[in-house]
């Protein structure tokens, strides 16, 4: 070790301060004691950063270097507080630090311990102590107790005597401390385990269900998450609670205590994933400048840049991070399944094997305990592989639990998965969990999500699917999905389950009502597994999944038939949801070319509910009515046109048939007024809005005509559909779309789609369907009349735009979304419309990004005809339907280039953030 990096002599350098003659008065200890806590804390940083040491001995060096100061300031104290000698006082480390490990902003837990009555110079000390480290910056939990305090407290909240089970003498009065622990130990053993156990388990059950109940969250809590530090901790705690054990590896053997609970493999997991938890929560700390324990999408590049992870291959050096750290709290969660049990009956017994066992069941070879399913005694997986898929069968068609000692038995017999492929009844059992015991008919109590959850969880389905291990823990950098692929798929088939239970017939009524209807119930199903499972590999997932599937499918028992369907599917899983989050509905061609790639209803039904259950396991967020409309809408155009209904040559009919409808609502008006306004609109008006809304326009129209007004904004909340529809007349202009969209941005709304229309007298009727910034609803009326007030001062030139966007995005852009990059990418497609060129624009999204892209659209001469917006997290995916100004296609190549790169220019913000930097703690 270099001198610049020798560990500080924290009590040695304080020992003049203490042993002078004449002791220095408060303010300058306080210089002095400062100064060596910015000494320690530096060099704690130093040898983490610089010289390779892992978290966990950092995390134990920082713990040494603090004890040291603080038991010179014990001794500070009671030179500056004189006590009688009648007051004992013990000062002890209790919570992470009494395990003597500190990470660098975490707070220092300290126990004051006395014996006898509570004296008043006793109390002042304490009190002396305590604001001198809070003045020295340290953030302190503290209580003072006495030994009976101790024991009377830590009896009625388990978190206390969590504590003092870690409490760890530092200074003071150590014959104190010996016979606190002395009578606690013998508090606990005679309180006997049952009752600090379930009270461990019941608090780690709610602090999942408050940070996440998969370990896959795509920004995790590295100490309270599943998986995390603390649930290693909570182990420690049981075994050391127990079995009165320090480390893990004390519980390995026949020798241990509980006849060797864990393997050495699993101690080791253990070990390892202390370690690298611990380095990751130090490189957190360090980089946020401040206790932050969540891995959000803004430091999770930095930290893994830190630790080494670099590019590799088709794989950032952030997703190889990520998948690292997924990998290793799922082994935390699998050591936790396997520990539990095992302490359990080590220290409560083994548990009665029910008498009511049938014995079908026990033929199965499985029997009861405790109203839980578990193997039989004699026969484990690695005497008949197939059980592991049987127990699983048996659990559902009887209701029942799995035995906690069975999910033990899963996960170390995850190996046995991949001796399992190619034998065609496992095959049989698999398809059987996965679509429900009536394969091939409806099920509404499949609950397949369930039983594959298990199967991934303990590691069998990536072994048994070799493809499926790939996917397992693999993150995909964006704020869009809140799950890696693995956890999403299974969300995937849980919401095909919930769906043919008929839960979800409010929210998705067209998918629940065709549920029942289709034929190719297994493909389906199997679709589900295969249909995200080639991300990673570069390339088109879609196409790569297809053919994967091609394989696949045949060696689980599906016939030719329902391997092709799977393969369709897998290929065109995005196919309805692209079309109808960035396509022009409305637009004949879109319907027909849909139409000609799908071909039959059993497709279309399929992908429908395909596509439902794939955005809802997005995240919670990202389904709302406004996407279910459109699928609505979208699913009864294309199925008109399969059965043989609607074609290109009977638009004319269409628009003829609305325009009657429309004339019916308008009954109130002359012959003359209504004939004035059928003669206004073109074609693409009259079948892109449904009648109520034409009339709503209609009458708008003749009440500015009669008041002759220059500008006309009406404003209607549309909550079935979630969205607010803003409808603008105003005489039509250059820029008119841009500006109105940069009116809304400034209000804070979010564009979700838009219809522009230039009607016969030369007048605009522009339409926008809007949410907040959350995607909720925008329709307080107070934000409605500040709208529609922006809208006539941006129109009238009286509000500068551009420095008011800017104002907008530094407001609502917090940084962790700032951090994330995504490449600009503009693609131009003459063949989607037989009228349109239509525009596709992929950006970082951020207010008044729609402003700056349809003014540079107008810039270049082009007319909008129509604007879908959609957004994945922090993606932008603007698609324009635009003209020349001679209502032709834009097909002049270099035409096209200059709008290429006014788009490109646009879509690339003018300043990026700066990355987060490590911060020093504050002495």
């Amino acid at each position: 070790m270099s001198d610049t990096t020798k560990s500080p002599e924290i009590a040695h350098e304080l020992a003049p301060l203490l042993a002078a003659p004449a002791l220095p008065p408060r303010e300058a200890a306080l210089g002095v004691f400062r100064r060596q806590l910015g000494r320690l804390q530096s060099h704690v940083q130093l040898r983490f950063e610089k010289e390779g040491l892992n978290g966990l001995q950092a995390a134990r060096l920082h713990a040494r270097l603090m004890d040291e100061l603080v038991s010179a300031l014990l001794a500070y104290t009671l030179k500056s507080v004189p006590q009688d000698a009648r007051n004992r006082l013990a000062v002890a480390a209790t919570g992470g630090y009494g395990r003597a490990t500190l990470a660098p902003f975490s707070d220092i837990d300290l126990l004051f311990l006395y014996a006898g009555p509570p004296a008043r110079a006793l109390d002042q000390a304490v009190e002396f102590m305590l604001y001198f480290l809070w003045d020295l910056g340290l953030k302190v939990g503290h209580a003072t107790r006495s030994v009976s305090e101790c024991l009377s407290e830590a009896k009625g909240d388990v978190t206390i005597r969590t504590s003092l089970l870690d409490a760890r003498c530092l200074a003071g009065d150590r014959p104190l401390f010996a016979e606190f622990q002395t009578a606690f130990r013998a508090d606990c053993a005679e309180e006997g385990p049952s009752e600090y156990i379930t009270a461990k388990q019941a608090e780690r059950d709610a602090r999942h269900k408050r940070f996440g109940d998969t370990p896959f969250m795509v920004e995790p809590n590295v100490k309270e998450g599943r998986g995390g530090l603390r649930d290693l901790q909570t182990l420690y705690w049981l075994a050391r609670y127990v079995f009165n054990t320090f480390a893990m590896s004390e519980l390995v053997g026949k020798e241990a205590p509980g006849g060797g609970i864990l393997t050495e493999t699993e101690a080791r997991a253990c070990k390892r994933a202390w370690e690298y938890l611990w380095t990751v929560r130090f490189h957190l700390h360090y980089v946020a400048g401040r206790a932050e324990e969540r891995l959000t999408f803004d430091l999770q590049p930095v930290v893994g840049a830190r630790m080494g992870y670099t590019r590799h291959g088709r794989q950032d050096g952030v997703e190889r991070f990520m998948r690292h750290y997924f990998l290793m709290v799922r082994e935390v969660a699998r050591v936790t399944a396997v520990f539990e049990p095992a302490l359990i009956r080590a220290a409560l017994g083994p548990p009665a094997i029910a008498a009511e066992t049938d014995r079908a069941l026990i033929s199965e070879g499985f029997v009861l305990a405790d109203g839980q399913i578990l193997f039989a005694p004699g026969h484990d997986p690695a005497t008949d592989p197939t059980s592991i898929f049987r127990i699983l069968i048996e659990a559902r068609d009887r209701k029942l639990e799995l035995h906690p000692l069975a999910r033990r038995a899963l996960i170390r017999s995850a190996h046995l998965g991949a001796e399992l492929r190619g034998n065609k009844d496992a095959a049989a059992l698999f398809m059987n969990l996965l679509c429900g015991s009536h394969e091939a008919g409806h099920d509404p109590e499949c609950n397949s999500a369930v039983w594959m959850s298990i199967l991934n969880e303990s590691g069998i389905l990536g072994r048994y699917l070799p493809d499926w291990r790939r996917i397992v823990g693999q993150m995909q950098f964006d704020t869009y999905h809140v799950y890696t692929v693995d956890v999403h798929t299974v969300q995937c088939i849980r919401n095909l389950n919930t769906i043919e239970a008929g839960s979800l017939k409010e929210i998705a009524p067209i998918a629940s009502d065709l549920i029942g209807q289709i034929q190719s119930r297994r493909a389906l199903y199997m679709a589900m597994v295969m249909h995200d499972i080639a991300k990673g590999r570069g390339g088109d997932h879609s196409v790569l999944g297809a053919e994967l599937a091609l394989t696949v499918c045949p060696t689980l028992g599906l016939s030719a038939e329902e391997t092709e369907m799977v393969s369709w599917l897998v290929l065109h899983h995005l196919l309805l949801s692209q079309t109808a989050f960035s396509r022009d509905i409305d637009d004949p061609k879109t319907i027909l070319d849909l139409a000609d790639t799908i071909q039959s209803p059993e497709r279309l039904r399929l992908l429908l509910i395909l596509t439902v259950a794939d955005i809802r396991a997005v995240s919670p967020k990202v389904w709302n009515g406004w996407k279910a409309t459109l699928l609505r809408e979208l699913y009864a155009r294309v199925a008109e046109v399969l059965e043989g209904g609607l074609s290109t040559t009977e638009r004319d009919t269409r628009i003829a048939r609305v325009k009657d409808v429309v004339a019916e609502l308008l009954a109130d008006w002359t012959p003359a007024e209504r004939d004035d306004f059928l003669s206004l609109g073109y074609p693409s008006y009259w079948l892109g809005f449904d009648p109520e809304s034409i009339e709503r326009h209609a009458r708008m129209i003749r009440d500015a005509r009669a008041r002759h007004a220059p500008l006309t904004v009406q404003t209607e909340p549309l909550p079935a559909r979630a969205v607010t529809e803003v409808v603008v007349y105003t005489a039509d202009h250059a820029g008119l779309f841009s500006r109105i969209a940069g009116a809304l941005a400034i209000a804070g709304a979010s564009i979700v789609d838009a219809r522009i229309h230039t009607l016969t007298d030369g007048m605009a009727l522009d339409t926008f369907w809007i949410q907040d910034a959350m995607g909720g609803p925008f329709d307080t009326p107070h934000r409605l009349a500040r709208l529609a007030t922006l809208i006539e001062q941006a129109l009238s030139g009286r509000l500068r735009l551009a420095s008011e966007i800017r104002k907008a995005t530094r407001s609502v852009m917090p940084a962790r979304m700032r951090a994330m990059h995504v490449p600009p990418r503009v693609v131009v497609d003459n063949r989607a419309s037989n009228r349109h060129t239509v525009i596709e624009v992929n950006g970082r999204d951020r207010p008044g990004l729609l402003h700056d892209v349809t003014a540079a659209i107008s810039d270049e001469g082009l007319q909008i005809a129509s604007a879908h917006v959609t957004t994945y997290g922090v993606r932008a995916v603007d698609v324009f339907y635009v003209k020349d100004v001679f209502g032709m296609k834009v097909e002049n190549e270099r035409k096209l280039y200059q709008l290429r790169q006014a788009l490109l220019t646009a879509l690339t913000p003018t300043a990026e953030d700066p990355p987060p930097t490590a911060k020093r703690p504050a002495a």
